[in-house]
């Protein structure tokens, strides 16, 4: 599988260092979408923040939507670096 996470620690010093950063950046993205969610949920409990709560809401949803997008463009990168073994054995597996 070409996400497949037990391949994060093979692979030359500048691929591990990238996926690590891949990694922090697709976590980010993930405090800060569920943080969107959260501030937004209790938002909704007065009708004065109700549009407030509804920007949280759709800020959570594009940073769900860059979840994927980081992943993808870590593959890509890698896969222009000339990672192609790493990628191939992804995809075998």
């Amino acid at each position: 599988m070409i996400f497949r996470k037990d391949h994060r620690a093979e692979g030359s010093e500048r691929t591990r260092r990238t996926w690590a950063m891949f990694e922090i950046a697709y976590t980010l993205v993930d405090f800060g979408a569920a943080l969107c969610f959260i501030i937004g949920s209790v938002m909704f409990f007065w009708n004065a923040l109700e549009t407030a709560a509804i920007w949280f809401f759709t800020i959570g949803s594009v940073l769900f939507f860059a979840k994927p997008t980081i992943r993808l463009w870590r593959e890509l990168l890698l896969l222009r670096r000339g990672d192609y073994e790493d990628l191939a054995e992804r995809l075998q597996d």
